[in-house]
């Protein structure tokens, strides 16, 4: 129910919430002219505030919004987001301490720093700093449709018809001002406190309401599903599979599901969590607690079936599938509770974009300006990092207006098949260090020119609804094809490399 006590209770928790933001510079004093100190909160994280913080870079409008969305729309094989994110711990566990452990010892504030420095190529430094850069975008515009969405709902009573959109919109910039003027101010100090209360909120919401929403409706989850195969047909003229996975999309699902679990930790807002734990147990026991998150996943992309049992919040919903969560949260819950719950919505799109943007900074500044201008002070570094970190929340915006909601999703996995390329030199490089620098080079421009053109041919050269291309073994996501290419290439150029540069061996009777 939305009523004036659900606006206020929003208003006065995100007040709150500012107001820790602001608070972040005096917590755990350091001098945040220094960059290790701003963006990396001086590297003094402990288990518990490293597994809120990154959790707070995991856990956001993608699992709130996008994923329900998606299952809403599309069915049953946007459910790959449950075991991906089980198996990306597993991933982090083996790969994040590694990196951890390089970075403290050589001062790396970035992957990238340790990509310039394996492999000693600017070049190919640059290429994976402009390609993370590009891959936050969409990822923060992910965040941006789910806070939209939080706001469409709760102010429809108030603005109601075309004149809501114009004023979620305004309070949406207000929003990201107030953000952006608090992550100049205190880094990633901010983000951290603000990502306490974030996590908080929203475990609370998820336990709640996941309870709560199913015992509300007679027949729970069965009814739900028998609603949802019945009602799909009417609003999106075709049959969707919602309880079971159809043969055809197979592919579909394992290759979503094996890419998606690599490529998460590997996304430049995931490092930097990562960096700023204290010391390797922080990193080992924060990724350890990690998938409980996983079970709240699961629980909410029940939300896409869920909402078909919910007359009054699927007619809120229309064919907006971005809309599945907050309405059926607004349509069963007490006027109070949804307050609280949409302000755990909200902010959870806020603390990761924030996240995001610091991360898209320290790339840009440290990985490609300074390896142009190399004389650039540590003052003046630190200073246009926060300044840049302004500048990428507003441009993500942009990527608001070139997907449909319902398949916001679709704004993460575009985002997943750029860092997919990264892979060769961040993931594989940690553990094979011989690969050629030129083959990485020419494998990371096959991967990223090819995962575009399908990109495009996916969606007839028009909007993003999908990532998925039609390949021989049935649809497949396209990370996956566009990688296979990109480590062929590496790997092919690696070996003819050392062919060519090993030195010929002599036989005495030859010298002779």
């Amino acid at each position: 129910m939305i009523t004036t006590v659900t606006v206020a209770v929003f208003v006065v928790l995100f007040a709150i919430f500012t107001a820790l933001g602001f608070g972040g510079s005096r917590w755990r004093k350091g001098n945040l002219s220094e960059l290790g100190q701003w963006a990396l909160a001086g590297r003094t994280l402990g288990p518990y505030l490293a597994w809120f913080l990154v959790g707070a870079d995991l856990y956001t409008a993608y699992t709130f919004i996008s994923v329900p969305s998606a299952l809403f729309g599309v069915g049953s094989v946007y459910m790959f987001a449950t075991p991906y994110v089980m198996a990306t711990f597993a991933v982090a566990m083996v790969t994040m301490v590694t990196l951890w452990k390089m970075s403290r010892d050589k001062g790396y504030i970035t992957g990238v720093d340790y990509v310039r420095d394996n492999f000693n190529s600017r070049t190919l430094a640059i290429l994976i700093a402009i390609t993370g850069i590009v891959a936050e975008l969409p990822y923060i515009a992910l965040q941006i449709v789910g806070m939209r969405s939080v706001l469409i709902v709760m102010l429809a009573p108030y603005f109601g018809g075309t004149g809501v959109a114009g004023v979620s919109e305004t309070a949406l910039i207000i929003s990201f001002v107030i953000l952006a003027a608090f992550t100049f101010w205190s880094g990633l100090r901010g983000a951290a406190l603000t990502a306490i209360m974030k996590d908080i909120i929203i475990l609370a919401t998820v336990v709640v309401v996941v309870i709560a929403v199913p015992l509300s409706i007679p027949g729970g989850f069965a009814y739900a599903f028998k609603q949802a195969a019945a009602t799909a047909p009417t609003i999106f003229h075709k049959n969707i599979a919602y309880a079971t996975l159809p043969a055809t999309l197979g592919p579909a699902y394992i290759s979503l599901f094996i890419l998606s679990a690599l490529q998460l930790y590997f996304y430049p807002h995931s490092i930097n969590g990562v960096l700023s734990a204290k010391n390797v147990k922080s990193v080992r026991m924060s990724t350890a607690f990690l998938p409980l998150y996983g079970v709240g996943l699961f629980l909410l992309t029940l939300f896409g079936v869920l909402v078909y049992a919910v007359p009054e919040a699927l007619k809120m919903v229309g064919t907006n599938g971005s809309l599945v969560v907050p309405a059926v949260i607004a349509s069963t819950m007490p006027d109070w509770f949804t307050g609280l719950a949409f302000l755990g919505i909200f902010i959870g799109g806020l603390v990761p974009a924030a996240i995001m943007a610091i991360a898209q900074a320290n790339l840009l500044t440290r990985n490609v300006i300074k390896e142009i201008k190399p004389n650039l002070t540590k003052e003046g570094e630190t200073r246009l990092v926060k300044w840049a970190s302004v500048i990428f929340k507003f441009l993500a915006l942009a990527f608001v207006f070139v997907v449909s909601p319902t398949y916001a999703i679709s704004l993460q996995l575009f985002g997943g098949i750029l860092i997919a390329q990264t892979l060769p030199a961040l993931m594989i490089g940690l553990y094979h260090k011989s690969l050629n620098k030129n083959g990485l080079i020419a494998g990371w421009a096959v991967g990223i020119l090819s995962g575009i053109y399908f990109i495009e041919v996916a969606n007839k050269f028009g909007q993003i609804n999908t990532s998925l291309m039609q390949s021989p073994f049935g649809l497949l996501y396209i990370s996956a094809t566009s990688l296979i290419l990109n480590l062929v290439i590496v790997y092919a150029w690696t070996y003819i490399a050392k062919a060519v540069s090993r030195p010929k061996i002599v036989l005495p009777a030859q010298q002779a």
